[in-house]
Order: structure tokens, then sequence, then C-alpha cells
């Protein structure tokens, strides 16, 4: 049995959920148990009151620590406690099931501005949040904790297995499921699921649901288990890549050949081959290489040509297809017009620095950020050689991306390595 203890200041919120369908039937087999506590009745003035002001000031009240402190100690046998809360850990499958192994859980939920801090150094809390979105208190946000926990409580479901064959519960959202009639509004039954093949329907699942988490939810990928066969059935799946709305720039000129002095400076063969690889394995739209000086132009069309065309390319194809996306420049702006060009749109311009940008209050920008633009319009990553970016170049950008490294006390990484590093953590694999 699963003993849940509510903690809240409208325990009237419950009355109709836990009263309904199979939550309801668990409580009556012995499944499930439910308290309710309320931090009113702990209070000792005569109007029960549960918050106040917050210190320094702000909107909002805060629920007081005293009354919440005595009704949590006035349980029992208290399990692991719960906090909900926008500010906590992401409420997982993963953790449902470890909640669902526990005897005692509390479930204590927050109003107003939240708890009193002083509350997280007395009791082992731990906040959790079902999602980047703020409610009026923890209530909503507790049924979803509730809900996905019962259900992997054992004797709560009809079969046991229906808790495990579930969305998130292998890494990946679920496949559609269908019933009677066979065809509805013109609309039919997939043939697959009326053949008895099983090993034929096993496979049309997993595909299904490889397809609906690369429709619906690409992040998953990063940890879900796949295999060699999943990995290419995604591989041959028509999709818009977003990397391609991504360029790059290694800029040469003007860079920082000091602590105040800019300058050229000088095209080394490692990033060349580097970069561009990095840039075709993450499909990006092209690789510029900006400078302006004729001697270092020859070394990078010599560099090219050669493993571009003749028996170089012949005998090193991936090596050529990656160097055959890189563009010669000038200066940033003609990778501006060359992007303009192609696209019909006007870059965003990025630097990317080893260091926060000068502006100490102003953030930088996040990989995510800078995803979110890419569905939007093109943009365009400007690496630094030297000693970083020139004022000039800084001037021309609209943004800067944070540091990679910004909270290590050692970060000077080559630029080959930040360039891979910054694509992957923008595009990941599935983008």
């Amino acid at each position: 049995m699963l003993n849940v203890h509510i903690v809240s200041l409208f325990p009237e919120f419950y009355t109709s959920p836990l009263a309904t369908a199979l939550l309801a039937k668990a409580q009556e087999s012995g499944v499930l148990a439910f308290s309710h506590h309320d931090p009113r009745t702990f209070t000792t003035d005569k109007h029960h009151t549960a918050d106040d002001r917050p210190y320094g000031g702000g909107p909002g009240m805060v629920m007081l620590a005293e009354p919440v402190a005595n009704c949590l100690r006035s349980l029992p046998k208290a399990g692991r406690m719960l906090v909900m809360a926008p500010s906590g850990r992401p409420f997982t499958q993963a953790l449902a099931r470890e909640l669902a192994q526990e005897e005692h859980i509390t479930i204590i939920c927050g109003r107003y501005e939240g708890l009193d801090a002083r509350l997280f150094e007395a009791f082992p809390l731990e906040p959790i949040s079902v999602g980047d979105v703020v409610l009026n208190g923890g209530e909503t946000a507790s049924l979803a904790v509730i809900e996905a926990v019962a259900r992997l409580v054992p004797g709560f479901m009809g079969k046991e297995e229906s808790g495990d064959d579930e969305s998130f519960s292998h890494g990946l959202l679920e496949y559609p499921h269908y019933t009677r009639p066979e065809v509805w509004e013109n609309h039919a039954v997939p043939d697959v699921l009326r053949g008895g093949d099983h090993a034929r329907i096993q496979q049309w699942r997993r595909e299904a649901s490889l397809a609906a988490t690369l429709h619906n939810r690409p992040d998953l990928f990063t940890e879900a288990p796949l295999t060699a066969n999943d990995a290419a059935w995604l591989n041959a799946q028509p999709r818009r890549r977003i990397g391609k709305n991504l360029f790059a720039c290694l800029v040469h000129y003007p860079v920082l050949l000091g602590e105040k002095n800019s300058g050229a400076s000088s095209l080394t063969n490692l990033d060349i081959h580097d970069i561009a690889r990095s840039s075709r394995s993450y499909g990006l739209g092209a690789f510029y290489i900006s400078t302006p000086l004729a001697d270092q132009t020859r070394v990078l069309e010599a560099v090219l040509r050669h493993w571009t065309q003749g028996k170089a390319a012949k005998s090193h194809a991936d090596r050529a297809e990656a160097l055959r996306i890189v563009r010669h420049v000038n200066i940033l702006e003609e990778a501006v017009q060359d992007i303009y060009a192609r696209t019909g749109q006007k870059p965003r311009i990025i630097a990317t620095s080893a260091q926060w940008p000068r502006d100490a209050n102003a953030p930088a920008l996040t990989p995510s950020q800078v995803r979110a633009w890419l569905h939007e319009a093109p943009v365009l990553l400007c690496f630094g050689t030297g000693h970083g970016l020139a004022p000039e170049v800084l001037a021309q950008c609209d943004a800067a991306l944070r540091p990679l490294r910004f909270s290590g006390d050692y970060n000077h990484l080559s630029v080959r390595a930040a360039a891979a590093i910054t694509l992957d953590r923008i595009l990941g694999d599935m983008l």
C-alpha cells in the first residue's frame, strides 16, 4: 500500500479527483490511502493566519514556517517529502517509479509566493516541478504526481504491464492506439494492426513511437535507449533540419592579437579541416573563413583545391565533402551578403567568446535561444582566432553566446574544439 499525505490549505480541492475512477477503486481495494493535513489547523491566532508579507518587500504573500512545520511534525510517518514548486526538479517517469516503491510520501502544496525558505533547511524537502509554468498553487500539480505514481503501484492497474507500456516509460513517446470500427469517417485502422502478425505489429509500434518522438519531442532522443535499427530508421525519415539555417564564420581579421592590439591572424590547417568536418556533420548551411590577406587566401584555396579535386577527393571522399562547404570571404559582411543571397533573409550575427560580454548586466544568449531563432531566420556564428574577436566585429553582432565553461576556473579551448561543442549544444543530433 502507498500512503499519500497531502499538506494543503485547501483539502476540499481533492474531494472529487480522489473519489473518481481508478483512484477511488484503489482506495477501496487498499492499494492507496490518502490523508489530508491543513496547516491552518496548526495556527494559534483566531484568524488562523497561514501567510505573511515577505521580508525585503515585493508582491504577494509567503506561507508561514511555523504552521507548516507543526503540520509536518504531526505526521507519524511522512516518508519522502515533496514540495510542488515551479523551481523544483522536473517530475519524470523515472521519479514516479522511485516514488511508487515507497510506503509513505508527503506532498506539500504551496500557495501565494511559496513556503518560507527556512522550511527547506529544517526538513528534507524535495522541490518537484511538473512543468515550466506557474500555477495558483501546488494542488493541481500534485494531482499529476499522484496519478503518475499511483499507476505504478502494484495492484492499481488492471494489468501490471500496462504501467510499463506508456509514454516515457521506455524513453520515447507512445505509439497511437486504435479500436473498433475498422473504418471511421473514411479513416481506416492501419492494415498491420489487423493482420495478426505480432512481429510486424511490434515493429510498427516501435517505428510509430520513434515517429511521434521525432515530431513532438526530439529532445528525448538524447537519453532514450536506441538501437542501430532505430537510428537507421530515424535517419531515413524526411524532415526539416534547422541546421541548414545555421552558418559559421572563422574570423581571422580583425581579431585581437593582444589585450588592445587588433590585426590579422594566420590560417591553420587543423582549424580548416576540423571546423569544416563539424559543420558538415551538423548540417550547417556553410562554413566561412574570413581573411583579406592575399597570401592567406592562397593558402586556403590550395588546401581546398587539394582535398576537393583530383586523387585526394577520391581517396578521402568524406573529407572532400566537408571541405566543399567552406567559403572564403574577405570580411564578415561578405558572409552576411552571401547568406542573404542564399536564403533571402539577413542573418542574425552571434559572437562567441571565452569571455562574458563587456556589459556585465546584459544576459548572454543560451544555445536554446539560438536554436529557437533558427526556426525563424538564418544565424551566423562568429568564432574568433588569435585572442578573440576585435571590437569592430563585436559591434556588428546582434548578440553574444555565453562562454562554454563560464563556471569553471579554466576556459581556454582551441577554436576548433569550441566550435564543435557549440554546434552540438545548439543542434544536438536530431536537428
